[in-house]
């Protein structure tokens, strides 16, 4: 008798594809408990090790989570549709409305991890932004934080010599946030630009987005320029890609 691909499958792997089908189907909906180790175990004639990787599995796609001492549940996490292009049009800073109100409806967003800080900026990010050597940018520095889970880490770099003495230099930048700040600076945001990339998150960032180390994250590099192309923001942005929706809507 033939053996099929799935045959061939680790026996880990079977059963975490048979728990996610069930997840699926709506055999187990968003906050159910996931049958444990033990139960897996029993049902599958496995080791509990094995039993123990096909909860990894499942963890690691961001479809299930542990809660301490309870078991592991299916995440109820609703992720975050992120609309890359309507959320950056002048309509929405422009107006005192934050860029994150096109993505979240009625959901609650945190900022937290708030710092802001006078330093010279990594060589890369100096060159972007035209920094002599010696000049600093002001460093802006933000956890986001979505219907209680950490969603997003986020680190803007500025020219100091643009923002000195601006709202942007304090943790609350005001209505419509830093893109409002710099228009009324005389640097009003006339085009972005973003390169996104994707990879397994440090120690770090797993500690500070509460996902496990087989979870990978997307990064966002967003470059803000004003008239004549100058540059006047960098923003480098480390996204749970289990959390995210990217949608890019726009005409041909």
């Amino acid at each position: 008798m033939a053996t099929t691909d799935d045959d061939r499958r680790p026996k880990y792997q079977r059963i975490a594809d048979s728990l996610r089908e069930a997840i699926q189907s709506g055999e187990y909906g968003p906050g159910d408990r996931l049958p444990g180790e033990n139960e897996l175990m029993a049902a599958h004639g496995v080791a509990r090790m094995t039993a123990r990787q096909a909860l990894s599995v499942l963890k690691d796609e961001g479809v299930a989570e542990s809660r301490k001492g309870a078991g592991v549940f299916v995440r109820s996490f609703r992720p975050l549709r992120r609309r890359g292009i309507q959320r950056l049009a002048q309509e929405q800073w422009g107006s005192g409305r934050s860029i994150w109100s096109a993505d979240i409806e009625n959901r609650t967003l945190v900022v937290d991890q708030v710092s802001v800080s006078e330093e010279v900026a990594p060589e890369q990010i100096g060159q972007v932004l035209d920094l002599e050597e010696g000049d600093t940018a002001c460093v802006r520095r933000r956890r986001f934080v979505l219907d209680g889970k950490p969603v997003l880490l986020a680190t803007s770099y500025l020219p100091t010599s643009v923002v000195a003495g601006s709202a942007i230099t304090q943790e609350d930048t005001g209505p419509g946030g830093t893109y409002a700040r710099l228009a009324e600076l005389g640097y009003k945001p006339v085009h972005f630009r973003e390169e996104i990339r994707s990879r397994m998150p440090t120690k770090e960032e797993a500690t500070q987005l509460s996902i496990s180390s087989g979870t990978p994250v997307i990064l966002i590099c967003r470059t803000a320029f004003a008239d004549e192309g100058r540059p006047v923001e960098i923003n480098e942005m480390t996204l749970d890609a289990a959390s995210y929706i990217l949608e890019y809507d726009f005409d041909a």
